[in-house]
């Protein structure tokens, strides 16, 4: 018979971790919070410390009853949520309805669901943490004090359905804010010059550095002239050879940040899938006969702490793999990214480096797959040696100009070997060679390419850049990124084309109310403080009570204010010229979640609604009659087919050119990737390199 009951969130959890503890025990799930604030009302007792009304969550009555009879049966109640502030929580929550004693041993963490960890973890119980209930509590309770404060106040003056939040509000404000810059941007000429130079049978190229030895910008066409009258008809004729060796660390291993990023950047994962993928990496996987096992270690940190027993394990798996010269002679220490983190678990890691992703394939689905191996590639290439790069810099006189060569080969792979960090923009590091070249060498050149560029607007914010930014103004904590950026997209506020936030009008007006009346709310700088008062509630330097207070006290004056003075705005539609088919009504533009879209202006009488139809200009090529044009899937992917649907059924999900393919005259369409855009043939094996956008921004 068991003696003792198991509590954690989830079932798959619960299957894991019971494997591990055997008949002794009872393993359930709580299935996430118990208990949370009403929906119906604030919940908080302002005047009394802040006090919250906690209420049984709708629907758990029956999970509830179970875990109650459960625990009666047993001698042991043990809560094992994960190990963060929300664990924490739950199993204060849970202790208190099951009336337990919150100063007993009942509380159980591990940073990772392997059979050790578990067993370890149950060796050494621990008293239920108040310090992280608290900031837990502090949170939940100051974002349902702006939530419930505000958007009644939105509701009211602007429209139904609107909402406000700490986060999400200054999320919003800094994508209104990147597009206010765009708007203004001015371009600004200025021009290159690129020689195209061959010594010893090897091609590359040198850029234009300076002129009678000033470094003189070219901003415009007169510019050009100059150097190239200066050059004349002269040879390069080289003036100095600089060789160095250049060493590469590799980068930290994952916090929750950083790999949301990366995982956006190298798979194309938004930030709620790449959670919901780790979560189930770490919860565990069935792997045959090992049983199910947990792949990877708690994926919400921002530490990039590595225990020792792991980085033991990599050094024996690396030296073997690839030889001792391939790990460092001191096992690397990565320090804290920022000084809010809060280092309370490792780094997201592979729970042994064993398991490699070959060998993981057949038990893993697609995208657990690409996840987990992105986890494991990140993780040993954090414990290498660095990569040793052998740079050349070449200076080569002709006239009174000098133009300039870089290259560099990489003598010692090092970490490279396994694993290189992506680039926001999607290309792939190249390493160019220069030909061996010496003091006097005469080039003649193949050819002299002036070209004019003009200077880019700062690009819109992706879900990595987004994450990035927020994590380097101390903006939210690991577990809020996902959500944050699910909610403000929900809400109307914000909208994504190709890949980028886009503010919406809605989203542009709440945020003008907001920092009219609570700039604060908007206010970065703000937002991390308060970020770091509840880290020191967490570390128990600081009362939560207090905190609250604190922040109330101003906040409480400005809704007065904002309840007297922010004037009613009625939300006009923007009526389109086209009429609906169903009731004779002129359509209007509404704003959902993946953009614009047409709805009947008669609603709730009539519903009709349909996508905003974009011609690209291109001839349909089955047809040959109807026109292509882009659309969207239910998920809001963007694909492109025939207006002449359903007479003609001509699909794709890449953009056709209308260009014909110089082989065969079958259509070219546009093939785009982490290394850029490339034209391919959709019949045969013709494709051509083409310029992205994001890369000319780039240059």
């Amino acid at each position: 018979m068991a003696d003792s009951l198991v509590i954690v969130e989830s079932p798959a959890k619960a299957k894991t971790i019971g494997k591990y503890l055997g008949s002794k025990y009872i393993v359930k799930a709580s299935m996430g919070h118990i208990r949370d604030l009403p929906k119906s009302q604030i919940g908080v007792e302002v005047e009394n410390d802040f006090n919250p009304k906690y209420i049984t969550i709708r629907g758990k009555g029956s999970v509830l009853k179970e875990l109650k009879d459960a625990s009666k049966k047993v001698k042991n109640v043990f809560l094992a949520a994960d190990p963060d502030r929300e664990g924490e929580a739950i199993a204060w929550h849970l202790a208190h309805y099951l009336e337990l004693n919150e100063k007993e041993t009942c509380r159980v963490v591990f940073n990772e669901i392997t059979k050790q960890a578990v067993k370890d973890a149950f060796k050494n119980p621990r008293k239920i943490n108040m310090d992280l209930v608290n900031a837990q509590q502090a949170r939940r309770i100051l974002d349902r004090l702006v939530g419930y404060k505000i958007s009644p106040l939105l509701w009211k003056k602007v429209k139904k359905g609107l909402s406000a939040g700490r986060v999400q509000s200054v999320a919003v404000k800094l994508i209104i804010d990147r597009e206010n810059e765009i708007d203004a941007f001015i371009p600004e000429e200025y021009w290159s010059i690129t020689a195209k130079l061959n010594h010893g049978g090897v091609a590359f190229e040198a850029k234009y550095h300076s002129i009678q030895g000033e470094k003189r910008e070219l901003g415009k066409e007169a510019d050009v002239q100059e150097v190239l009258q200066a050059m004349g008809k002269n040879p390069f004729t080289v003036a100095e050879v600089k060789e160095k060796e250049r060493l590469r660390n590799p980068a930290p291993p994952f916090i929750t940040s950083s790999l949301q990023q990366e995982a956006a950047r190298k798979i194309g994962f938004r930030a709620s899938k790449t959670m919901s993928v780790a979560q189930q990496l770490y919860e565990g996987v069935e792997l045959g006969k090992e049983g199910t096992v947990g792949l990877i270690t708690y994926m919400r940190t921002d530490s990039t702490r590595i225990s020792p027993v792991a980085q033991e394990e990599a050094k024996e798996y690396i030296s073997e793999k690839y030889g001792a010269d391939y790990f460092p002679e001191q096992p690397r220490v990565y320090t804290k990214k920022n000084s809010n983190a809060q280092d309370a678990h490792e780094a997201i890691r592979p729970t042994s480096v064993l398991r490699d992703p070959e060998s993981m394939k057949p038990f893993l689905s697609r995208d657990q797959l690409r996840l987990y191996k992105l986890v494991w590639e990140r993780f040993v290439s954090s414990q290498m040696s660095s990569a040793v790069l052998d740079t050349m810099t070449v200076d080569m006189q002709s006239g009174s100009t000098v133009f300039r060569a870089t290259g560099s080969k990489v003598k010692f792979a090092g970490f490279m070997k396994v694993y290189v960090e992506g680039n926001d923009d999607g290309t792939v590091e190249e390493h160019k060679f220069l030909p061996q070249l010496s003091k006097g060498d005469v080039i003649q050149a193949e050819s002299i390419e002036p070209k004019q560029h003009f200077t880019q607007p700062p690009p819109r914010y992706s879900e990595a850049r987004l994450v990035r930014t927020l994590e380097e103004l101390g903006i939210g904590r690991p577990s809020t990124y996902a959500p944050t950026l699910e909610t403000i997209q929900k809400r109307g506020y914000v909208a994504i084309e190709e890949k980028k936030f886009m503010p919406t009008e809605l989203g542009e007006l709440v945020i003008q109310l907001m920092e009219e009346f609570f700039p604060e709310i908007l206010d970065a700088e703000f937002t991390a403080n308060m970020e770091g008062n509840l880290d020191h509630v967490e570390e128990g330097s600081e009362d939560w009570v207090k905190v609250l207070a604190n922040f109330y006290e101003s906040f409480e004056k400005r809704l007065e204010v904002a309840e007297e003075e922010m004037k009613e705005i009625e939300i006009q539609d923007e009526v389109s010229d086209e009429i609906c088919e169903k009731c004779g009504r002129h359509l209007v533009y509404k704003m959902g979640r993946f953009g614009k879209f047409l709805a009947c202006s008669g609603f709730p009488e009539c519903r009709n609604t349909k996508p905003i139809v974009k011609d690209i200009g291109v001839t349909c090529p089955k047809c040959g009659e109807g026109h292509i044009i882009e659309r969207r899937s239910k998920k809001g992917r963007i694909f492109y087919g025939c207006d002449q649907y359903p007479g003609c059924d001509y699909v794709s999900w890449d953009k056709p050119t209308g260009k014909p393919c110089p082989n065969c005259e079958a259509m070219l369409v546009e093939k785009r990737s982490r290394n850029g855009v490339r034209l391919q043939c959709v019949s045969c094996d013709y494709s051509e390199e083409v310029q992205d956008d994001d890369q000319e921004e780039q240059a």
